[in-house]
């Protein structure tokens, strides 16, 4: 639910109701991956996605459910050869999606935490839709309308756990990095129990079990924060790495990755838009003011006049960092490309004809650069795919770092039988 922050904030802030249904477990080839969510406020306003249209339809019913009945529950959705008109998913894969209300207390309403369903042991992995249901791909026809909060209500959440969630929304709408822990298999009474874990600093909220077992969580989540990755967790009850007991969901809310741009060229402003859509916080940097300005590179979220490798060594970077090098000019890219192969980031790709490359590395071996750190460097920058435009170009460069990201090798899907959807590298 964290990659709705910004708008859930908004809602929690306005005391509306809403419901959350968060993808919590893939099986196969599925469209979305853990941490994807959809979420329905109490007016029936939609945010998100869990499966690219595949079962939003039926995942809306049970969010409205849920805002009604105040019951958190599981549902898995899959893919049914027996019945072609079941909801489900048609790529052959399996959802499980947890539904979780966050309502207004009611005087009739018991304090303690709201009933949890959770698929008993065997049940088929398919939805089939109930009566009057609208037909899968049916984005609005048919759908119920969803129940009016009432407005003398305020959002007052019963159980910690939905003031923990809502602390952690609340954090990462702020842009401020955290991560959530909350059980997604395990006992009734635990299941939806929260912890809210930030880089420094105690825990917040618990999952309700043993006191070991929120230490535990609490260290498994921050080494997927230190990442910014989301992932599951299997642990024993007592907090031991035993799986079987239960299975945590753990979503890191972390500032967008950066991509440095270097070159104030027109290539770099195509990069910088795709860049942009990837969700990167792009920086242009050039040692030529004439070149490096805001007009140039109006959607480009910093622009640095500085010579690029002096910039490099005084600004931070991580292991999500994407470095791309268009000056194709040895007297910036050498001594850049010398600092840059050094550094931990996720990628480093240098533009040129393979004749500059050539040149530039021997250049490089001449100024000490090994072998290994020579064998990081991503050059002729991009993918294969004939580009000529800078446009083009752009893309080719933004479909290599995306397959750099995913350990992926930018085979047409054609020509492969890997699966489509793989978990994200390490």
């Amino acid at each position: 639910m964290l990659d709705l922050a910004g708008p859930l904030r908004e809602w929690i802030e306005e005391g509306r109701e809403f419901a959350v249904a968060t993808v919590v477990a893939v099986g196969g080839s599925a469209p979305r991956p853990p941490g994807a969510a959809l979420a329905v406020a109490g007016d029936g306003t939609v945010i998100g996605s869990v499966s690219g249209g595949c079962v939003e339809g039926a995942v809306y019913e049970l969010c409205v459910q849920a805002l009604d009945d105040g019951e958190t529950r599981v549902e898995r959705f899959g893919y049914s050869d027996e019945d072609a008109f079941a909801v489900g998913l048609t790529c052959g894969g399996t959802i499980d999606i947890m539904i979780t209300p966050f309502t207004a207390d009611r005087p009739d309403e018991s304090p303690g935490r709201p009933p949890v369903r959770t698929p008993s042991p065997g049940t088929p992995p398919v939805r089939t839709p109930s009566a009057g249901a609208a037909p899968v791909g049916t984005p609005s026809v048919g759908v119920p309308s969803a129940p009016t909060p009432p407005a003398a209500l305020p959002l007052v959440p019963r159980p910690p756990r939905a003031a923990t969630a809502f602390a952690a929304v609340s954090a990462a709408g702020r842009g401020e990095p955290v991560a959530l822990a909350r059980v997604v298999r395990g006992p009734a009474e635990l299941l939806g129990g929260a912890l809210l874990v930030r880089p420094d600093g105690a825990p917040e909220g618990g999952l309700g079990g043993h006191p070991a077992l929120d230490r535990t969580a609490a260290a498994e989540a921050r080494a997927l924060l230190e990442s910014g990755r989301t992932g599951t967790v299997e642990l024993s009850e007592d907090g031991s790495h035993c799986p079987g007991g239960l299975t945590l969901l753990v979503e890191s809310a972390v500032p967008p990755p950066r991509m440095i741009v270097f070159g104030a060229i027109d290539f770099a402003s195509a990069l910088v838009g795709a860049g942009k859509f990837l969700g990167y916080h792009v920086t242009v940097c050039d040692a030529r003011p004439v070149f490096a300005t805001r007009a140039r590179f109006p959607d480009a979220d910093e622009i640095v006049v500085d010579w690029p490798d002096r910039y490099l060594r005084g600004t931070p970077t991580d292991r999500r960092t994407v470095l791309c090098v268009l000056t194709h000019d040895a007297k910036f890219d050498v001594p850049l490309l010398k600092e840059a192969l050094r550094l931990p980031v996720a990628y480093v790709g240098a533009m040129g004809s393979r004749r500059t490359h050539e040149d530039r590395a021997r250049r490089l071996r001449e100024e000490g650069v090994s072998a290994s750190e020579l064998a990081r460097l991503r050059s002729p920058i991009g993918l294969d795919l004939g580009a000529r435009t800078p446009e083009e170009t752009a893309v080719s460069i933004a479909a290599e770092i995306i397959a750099a990201r995913h350990g992926a090798t930018g085979t047409p899907l054609t020509d492969t039988d890997r699966p489509i959807h793989t978990p994200r590298a390490a």
